[in-house]
């Protein structure tokens, strides 16, 4: 399998951590953001990645992907026995993809092209920070209310991940992976590091779960 990504993409890190659970082998090809539409599009339709290249074709989008990995390789399956909190976690992933993931996004990039720009001033870097904060139309406004949003979403998640290691259940689901992915990239903004340390503990834990590089700020 192929899957073909951006390298600091936090939805892409949510199939690789998918990947590494299921002990799934695969390559990783990185794209660059703008000219990755001419290696994706011809795929899928779209325009996102991630995109999972496996015999049955390819695969666009982090939820497809781990529902055709469950399909696949079902005995490391990320789905809970008990189907009311099986709905739970799956309620939980679609609200991190629509909502936090988004917000975190746009923390990410405005701060990465601010105060956080010494963490790669090189042309090249900021160059692609620039082209995502165009293309998701990232400005202090969006910044603000993104803030705000993640801020209650934190709290919320809080409520769990501060006193147990799994947000639903007694063991790993699909919204722990996709809260430890979409969530990573805070850990480089010192105000997340100091304010949620339990976030990032959790966060550190699902990587070595999963077999996955820690993400930049948190020793990978």
């Amino acid at each position: 399998m192929r899957l073909l990504q951006f390298s600091t993409s936090h939805y892409c890190r949510k199939a690789r951590l998918i990947l590494g659970y299921k002990k799934v082998a695969y390559e990783v090809e990185n794209l660059t953001p703008g000219v990755h539409i001419l290696r994706v599009k011809p795929l899928t339709g779209g325009q996102t990645v991630p995109v999972l290249l496996s015999e049955d074709g390819a695969i666009g989008d982090s939820t497809q992907i781990w529902h055709y990995l469950e399909k696949e390789y079902p005995d490391r399956t990320l789905i809970l026995g008990d189907r009311h909190q099986q709905q739970q976690a799956q309620l939980l992933e679609d609200w991190l993809d629509e909502s936090l993931g988004v917000a975190t996004r746009f923390i990410y990039y405005h701060y990465r092209s601010g105060e956080g720009k010494s963490i790669d001033p090189s042309w090249f870097s900021q160059a692609i920070i620039q082209i995502v904060k165009r293309q998701y139309n990232i400005n202090p406004r969006a910044v603000t209310l993104a803030t705000q949003r993640l801020e209650v979403g934190l709290n919320i998640l809080g409520n769990s991940w501060q006193h147990q290691p799994y947000l639903i259940g007694d063991r790993i689901s699909i919204a722990d992976i996709t809260a430890a992915a979409l969530l990573s990239p805070l850990a480089l903004i010192p105000h997340y590091r100091s304010q949620y340390p339990w976030l990032f503990e959790r966060i550190v834990e699902i990587h070595q779960h999963c077999g996955e590089t820690l993400p930049p700020g948190l020793g990978g």
